[in-house]
């Protein structure tokens, strides 16, 4: 008996080693404000997936234009040949100016389809299928997806789906996504340094922090969140003073939750890049990705009845 329970215990292992890794998709589209971190953090997604073999990437990302050099006209400075200089200077330039401005124009509201295009491609009801789990990394805004409650009702269906940092600016619009997520952003104050204190040790997301994460000691952008549904999730990291004020209160930083037969996780941290460096916010969404895509379980009860 002894070497059968061996024997089923080792190819159970290798089952596991061998299977197959999840599939994610990425989303980076913003309509809001752009992070200069995204590029950062679609780099250690794909990273993470892959050396810890949990799950592969997909993108749905679309890059913004960038805007081109002005200038104005130079203001006299008293000085005859100076300022004739500095106009004769300027009204070279202006039709290369001018050209570039219109090219820019052109490329942002080719932008704004694009976006459409990429989305319709990559989030319709039938796209979805291709996934386990949709990760919102630093999206912003009413992203034009094909079809805002199919999306909801497949995270409900027994999906996964996990949010950083400004994944709770987004879809302020649509109340079946903050109702999803568990609150959205209100406001933020001037990056602090803080001590996050970590309420559910247990959780793969949180179970390496010890009681605290204080960032590495540096400055973050913490958001304050407004409509929280603190009944309905399950915290993981928390701030018992406001960040900026010190005030006592309760300001989540990082929760869970289950959603029909889904499970969401979130985390506020993700504004600057170093974050996205640090191996302990890696291991962080790490475990909150293994969570959501059904690899390890953990308790999604909220403490708050």
């Amino acid at each position: 008996m002894k070497k059968l329970f061996c024997s089923l215990l080792i190819v159970g292992l290798a089952f596991s080693a061998s299977a197959a890794p999840k599939k994610v998709l990425v989303v980076t589209v913003t309509t809001g404000f752009r992070h200069s971190s995204i590029e950062t953090a679609e780099k250690v997604l794909a990273k993470i997936g892959g050396e810890s073999g949990v799950f592969t990437v997909d993108y749905a990302r679309v890059t913004p234009p960038k805007a081109p050099r002005t200038a104005s006209a130079p203001k006299p400075t008293g000085d005859a040949e100076k300022d004739k200089a500095a106009t004769e200077k300027y009204n070279a330039e202006r039709p290369e100016m001018n050209a570039a401005i219109r090219k820019y124009n052109e490329a942002v509201a080719s932008y704004a389809e694009d976006q459409k295009k990429v989305l319709a491609e990559k989030m319709s009801p039938a796209a979805l299928k291709n996934y386990d789990a949709i990760i919102f990394a630093n999206t912003t805004g009413d992203l034009p997806l094909p079809d805002n409650q199919a999306f909801i009702d497949w995270v409900k269906a027994g999906h996964g789906f996990v949010a950083m940092h400004s994944g709770s600016d987004t879809f302020h619009g649509f109340k079946g996504y903050v109702d999803m997520l568990g609150g959205e952003f209100q406001t933020h104050g001037a990056q602090e340094i803080v001590n996050c204190l970590n309420v559910d040790p247990q959780h793969p997301a949180t179970r390496h922090f010890g009681t605290s994460f204080d960032i590495g000691g540096k400055k973050e952008e913490i958001y304050i969140i407004k409509n929280y549904l603190q009944k309905a999730v399950r915290e993981l990291l928390v701030l018992d003073k406001h960040p900026n004020t010190k005030a006592p209160g309760n300001y989540p930083i990082s929760w869970c939750r289950d959603f029909g037969t889904g499970k969401v996780f979130y985390t506020s941290l993700g504004h600057n890049e170093f974050v996205w460096e640090m191996p302990d916010y890696q291991t962080h969404i790490l475990g909150g990705i293994r969570w959501a895509l059904g690899l390890e379980k953990a308790d999604a009860t909220p403490q708050t009845k």
